[in-house]
């Protein structure tokens, strides 16, 4: 059967070591894009299995090790596990899902099973970990490591340069985005796949790292038992791709029609909540995309002919469209841009000079206030917003896109420096939030410090000429009553 080939410019070759021709099967690990459909890397292993007339195997893990490993976070990958379960039960690979029960419990793993593989095929994910799992794994199996890329609409590797601002990236993906449009991931890669049957795993592997029970995955007494921060609690919302999905339906369906103009009021929950699912790759940017074109009934040929970098316009969509694409493409995968090319994304060093400078000159200016970490995790300063704004990341694992900028504005204010205040924001996000240790958090954290922006004038204190944002201004212009009922 015809099909369209993962785009080259998609594969990243890891390391050098020759194809396996003995082994006896293509092992696909998933560590970002943990989803069955609409996923690059899993077409590539199908494609591989194919090729090689080898069974498909695939390994997802779940470790103890990554930093601030909780409750919360582990839930959401579980519940994306279980999915997954789901959705492969009766397919023709072998699916291995494995729960690290201590420190160091899947060491040897991943070496133990591309022993006798024929190669390995991962994700390619730029932020937090992963590239150095990547880069250590490669280092270490004699077998060839191939991290596909399924991040977004445009291949995170097809530029050549960081890009300083949204509009100038714009440019940029205007220009290339319609060639790769004709080229998506399959909606189920393993549809009409021809595979040989799944092998049979060496009893040595599944003796040593058992895998975890699909019917328990969910259970709370999975995570009850794990050396992780319990004090990170679950929360309500249910991670893995049948969640997303739903979410993805609800907001095509109810909320796009007013998202441009109601997105900022945090009373009126016009966003639309898919960061999460976006982060732990439960699901793709490729199918949200296709679920909004389909809802439009847009097709390509309304794409607009020039670059001009313009935000509104281009797609030839309704503005709600439009608003939203222009954050989940351009904004997003801005993000991943500089995360390709900078290994320390979320270094305070990465900011444009002119912000460095101006912060830099008006780091002896008095503060208002000084809060400590235990104070800003615990939402206790003298700003109720601030402190709502705090609350909902804590008990909820996010924060209204709109107030993430000033909670983080205002604590770069109540800080005694501005490295100690990204300090503060990086702890605070990649802890608490479903949608932390990501490169758009990133860039949302870097951008209340100067990134992707300009300078503003006149100079303020502490600010300079990195733009200033206040509490009361944002209660004048957002309507907040329910949210402060809510969360203060």
């Amino acid at each position: 059967m015809h099909q369209i080939r993962v785009p080259q410019i998609r594969i990243r070759q890891v390391n050098h070591q020759p194809l396996n021709s003995s082994g006896r099967y293509v092992l696909y690990w998933m560590i970002a894009a943990r989803r069955t459909g609409w996923n690059f890397a899993l077409q590539r292993a199908v494609e591989q299995s194919l090729e090689l007339n080898r069974p498909l195997v695939i390994l997802e893990t779940l470790s103890c090790d990554y930093p601030y490993a909780s409750d919360r976070l582990h839930r959401f990958i579980l519940d994306g596990m279980a999915d997954n379960c789901k959705a492969l039960t009766g397919k023709p690979v072998r699916y291995y899902p494995f729960i690290s029960r201590g420190k160091e419990d899947d060491r040897g793993l991943l070496a133990a099973f591309a022993k006798s593989s024929c190669l390995v095929v991962t994700d390619d994910a730029p932020a937090f970990i992963t590239p150095k799992l990547i880069e250590a794994a490669a280092k270490i199996l004699s077998v060839p490591v191939e991290a596909v890329d399924g991040n977004g609409l445009l291949p995170m590797r097809l530029a050549e340069k960081v890009y300083p601002t949204a509009y100038a990236f714009r440019r940029f993906l205007q220009k290339h985005l319609p060639l790769f449009l004709c080229t998506p991931p399959r909606p189920d890669p393993l549809a009409g796949a021809e595979l040989l049957a799944p092998p049979t795993l060496d009893p040595h592997i599944i003796e040593r790292w058992p895998e975890a029970d699909c019917a328990t995955l969910n259970a709370p007494s999975t995570l009850a038992r794990l050396p992780i921060d319990h004090n990170v609690q679950t929360i309500s919302l249910t991670g893995g791709a049948d969640a997303a999905h739903c979410r993805m339906g609800d907001f095509i369906r109810n909320k796009l029609v007013r998202y441009a103009a109601l997105r900022n009021h945090p009373d009126q929950e016009a966003t639309s909540g898919l960061s999460p699912y976006l982060h732990f790759g439960h699901i793709s940017t490729h199918i949200i995309f296709t679920a909004i074109s389909d809802w439009e009934g847009w097709t390509p040929d309304r794409l607009g002919h020039k670059s001009a970098g313009q935000r509104a316009g281009w797609w030839g969509m309704s503005e709600n469209a439009e608003a939203f694409l222009d954050q989940l493409v351009t904004w997003r995968e801005l993000g991943f841009n500089r995360c390709v090319f900078e290994a320390h994304d979320a270094g305070y060093q990465s900011l444009p000079e002119w912000a460095r400078n101006t912060l830099q000159s008006h780091t002896i200016d008095p503060r208002p206030y000084l809060y400590s970490l235990p104070q800003f995790a615990s939402g206790q300063t003298h700003d109720p917003l601030w402190n709502a704004a705090q609350n909902q990341l804590r008990t909820e694992g996010m924060i209204h896109n709109y107030l993430r900028m000033l909670w983080g504005k205002k604590i770069l204010e109540w800080s005694p420096t501005p490295q100690a205040a990204l300090q503060t924001m990086v702890e605070l996000n990649d802890r608490y939030a479903l949608d932390g240790r990501d490169p758009n958090s990133y860039s949302g954290i870097l951008w209340c410090l100067g990134r992707y922006d300009r300078p503003w004038g006149p100079a303020r204190p502490i600010f300079g000429s990195v733009r200033y944002m206040s509490s009361e201004n944002t209660r004048r212009k957002l309507r907040l009553t329910n949210y402060l009922q809510r969360y203060e």
